[in-house]
């Protein structure tokens, strides 16, 4: 009987059965935290955009609600807040990277001269070479970057260490992953144009 085709065809059948309702379980039960942990993640992205610190999860949350205000704008989600008494704005910008899709935070200032920051939500980029677009060095090139001719421009072939001259309108690409620091220029670029209708701000200064 064991040996038979039908056995082991019903043995396949019940053992893949068992783990397709485990994985269906687990899911069911992990969905609402899931839910609740992307939505704190999506939080502290868009506080560390704008520069506004937080302690912990829990200050983050907090923090949040009392300092940032969303509205819809043409069917987009914009963030606003007053940060050292300066507006600031923020929008969730989504593209695709080299493997996946990327979606993080841009913040700007209310003139659109400046980017305030930027960082990341979700990536699935090569670890070592494109996920290193979440390492400090390579967010803080942004950090008060002026905006040239209503973009950021990339350069490519430096030393490895970005580009802090904030005045310049460029970053560094990352050293073996071109492809995704194109991706990521590729979409702040589109999404100051998306802020720029939505603020009716002027991107040439």
């Amino acid at each position: 009987m064991k040996d038979s085709k039908l056995y082991v065809i019903l043995f396949t059948f019940i053992i893949s059965f068992i783990f397709v309702f485990i994985l269906a379980l687990a899911n069911e039960l992990t969905k609402e935290k899931v839910k609740i942990n992307e939505e704190l993640f999506q939080r502290k992205a868009i506080l560390s955009a704008m520069g506004i610190e937080y302690k912990d999860d829990n200050d983050a949350y907090n923090i949040f609600n009392e300092k940032i205000k969303v509205k819809k704008v043409n069917g987009i989600e914009l963030y606003t807040s007053n940060v050292d008494g300066n507006d600031v704005y923020a929008v969730i910008f989504v593209g695709n990277g080299l493997w996946s899709t990327i979606r993080g935070v841009l913040a700007v200032d209310k003139n659109l001269t400046e980017i305030v920051g930027i960082d990341f939500i979700t990536q699935s980029e090569t670890p070592g070479l494109g996920g290193r677009i979440e390492e400090k060095w390579f967010k803080d090139q942004f950090r008060f970057e002026k905006i040239k001719d209503g973009k950021i421009h990339m350069i490519i072939g430096g030393i490895g260490k970005g580009d802090f001259d904030h005045e310049n309108g460029e970053f560094e690409a990352i050293t073996g992953a071109t492809r995704t620091s194109e991706s990521v220029a590729l979409m702040l670029n589109k999404y100051l144009s998306i802020l720029k209708d939505l603020l009716g701000g002027d991107l040439n200064e």
